[in-house]
């Protein structure tokens, strides 16, 4: 779909209003009614045939269109792009996901995501080797090519971008580095958490790129950080933790990445002396106040110990990731069990 005109801009922010629907289901919608006017007539049952399941979901045709239309007004009014899942600028690998955004709202330059990507997470609440050690592991993965994917958060994430543009600002010929892209847990136009403004606005100016699957005007509720991390995992082919404590964030985009079968691998600075500390306090914690099928029961199974006794890889810098990369399957894990204290069965 052209997404160009102004009628089909309406109806693609008409079907990203429907939450109570998959993707999938959405594209179904397009190939069927084909017209804005033709999907906000109908009624709940008629939405409920054509996807082939019975949904409970509230639907106002005519109120979502009022929605919609406000939508387009502060795109056009911010200056804010959107791509669509089938259209050919929307990025390949997080198009191959079980649950791919519908559309992308975005500022910035999204060809680069057609290069390579490395997606780099972690802590808030960081050391400061750990800090360092990701400001150079982003640097170096940018002047190799590779654009750092993270997500604008204090600490790791700012780390992360940080590193980007630094290599960006050593070369000369800018065709030759990778640059960053920050996804956000809310809209484009409300940049989380305040303080990384400034950040944002140097990825822009770098030629990087900031992007959300959340119209402009909507906040960065609890939920959406869990589901900005499936869009950090999906963009990139491999996700890099620096440095987590278990059940973080940062451990929910390894899950993602995993599930979506890509590497997932751990900074040394993740095992740090520090590091080890701090999670063994958490762990303790979600031991506490664990019950079985609670939500502290499933943060303490995303424990980075636990994914290195399961086979991933730990690295101490941009080369050796990318020796990883091409080390069969496995090897390494039997050379650094043996030297990663796994407390956890001690």
């Amino acid at each position: 779909m052209d997404i160009t005109c102004r009628e089909d801009k309406l109806l693609c922010l008409v079907l990203s209003r429907m939450t109570f629907l998959s993707t999938g289901e959405k594209i179904k919608l397009i190939k069927k009614l084909d017209s804005l006017h033709n999907v906000i007539v109908q009624s709940i049952e008629d939405i409920s045939t054509i996807i082939g399941r019975k949904s409970r979901a509230r639907w106002n045709g005519k109120f979502v269109l009022h929605q919609a239309q406000q939508d387009l007004h502060l795109i056009e009014k911010l200056n804010i792009s959107m791509v669509l899942c089938t259209d050919e600028e929307y990025p390949a690998l997080l198009r191959e996901i079980s649950d791919p955004p519908f559309l992308l709202f975005y500022r910035g330059n999204i060809k680069i995501l057609g290069n390579p990507c490395v997606s780099v997470v972690g802590t808030r609440r960081m050391s400061m080797n750990a800090g360092r050690e990701c400001v150079e592991f982003s640097k170096s993965a940018c002047l190799d090519g590779n654009n750092i994917v993270s997500g604008l958060a204090y600490g790791i994430d700012r780390k992360a971008h940080e590193g980007a543009l630094k290599a960006f600002d050593e070369v000369s010929d800018k065709s030759l580095v990778g640059r960053t892209v920050a996804v956000l847990p809310g809209a484009i136009d409300n940049i989380v958490p305040d303080g990384n403004r400034k950040l944002a606005v140097k990825i822009l100016e770098s030629g990087g790129l900031i992007l959300s699957e959340y119209p402009p005007g909507e906040e960065a509720l609890p939920y959406r950080f869990v589901q900005r991390n499936r869009i950090i995992a999906g963009l990139s082919s491999a996700t890099v933790v620096i440095q987590a404590p278990p059940g973080s964030g940062a451990m929910h985009t390894a899950e993602f990445a995993l599930d979506y079968n890509r590497e997932v691998m751990f900074h040394s600075e993740a095992f740090s002396d520090s590091s080890m500390k701090i999670s063994s306090i958490v762990r303790r914690q979600l031991s506490m106040a664990a019950d079985k099928n609670s939500i502290e029961e499933k943060k303490l199974k995303m424990d980075p110990e636990l994914y290195v006794h399961d086979g991933a890889p730990i690295i101490k810098n941009y080369a050796d990731f990318l020796e990883c990369m091409f080390e069969l399957p496995g090897k390494r894990n039997c050379e650094q069990t043996k030297k990663v204290q796994l407390t956890l069965f001690d």
